[in-house]
């Protein structure tokens, strides 16, 4: 484009436009997402408790301050120590972030397990893109095995905790979803090609 007023404001249109759309395909993405099973609303005085804590904080930090908090879902209650790992290798941007990962407390447990076994192997090291990718296999497991006590989340987190012990390094995110996919299929849940899980 031209470097004048038409050019750039041109460049301005097609950036927020392109800003629009990535907002719009991402709102998409989480429509798709089950519910939490914990109700946001009944985590709004559970997330005043984190306001002791100064943020950024590590987990261990969080579960120092209310490891003993209670968050009430549709399975049952769980203390916070049981979904969030105690370690300094994870931290919290803000209490959000903390809420976010404990309303959905099979996926937080299954994290817990991951992390607390990268942490026990210092050369297990842990990426901020692999761990989404983790969590993402996770809520894609939830969401096709919503009816089957999500024994997907826990055979797929049982693979990573040995690979760790055996290996001493975390599965790639492609290997947790070839992981997941195999599950599901020889559980007889169909997983399409173009699926996050279909690899």
């Amino acid at each position: 484009m031209a470097d004048n007023k038409t050019g750039r404001e041109n460049q301005a249109r097609n950036d927020e436009r392109r800003q629009r759309e990535r907002a719009i395909a991402e709102e998409l993405e989480r429509a798709d997402d089950p519910e939490p099973p914990v109700d946001p609303a009944a985590l709004a005085y559970f997330e005043t408790e984190l306001d002791t804590l100064e943020f950024p904080a590590t987990a261990a930090d969080v579960v120092d301050a209310v490891g003993d908090h209670e968050v009430e879902s549709v399975e049952g209650a769980y203390a916070v120590a049981d979904l969030l790992p105690d370690a300094t290798v994870e931290s919290f941007e803000s209490p959000a972030a903390v809420r976010t990962r404990v309303q959905r407390p099979t996926i937080a447990g299954a994290m817990k397990r991951v992390v607390e076994a990268a942490d026990a192997h210092q050369s297990a090291s842990f990426g901020t893109s692999q761990r989404d990718g983790y969590e993402r296999t996770f809520r894609e497991l939830q969401a096709i095995d919503e009816d089957d006590d999500d024994e997907g989340i826990r055979v797929v987190a049982d693979w990573i905790v040995e690979r760790v012990h055996e290996k001493e390094r975390l599965p790639s995110s492609r290997d947790v979803r070839r992981r997941a996919a195999k599950f599901c299929r020889s559980n007889g849940y169909s997983v399409r090609n173009d699926d996050w899980l279909g690899v």
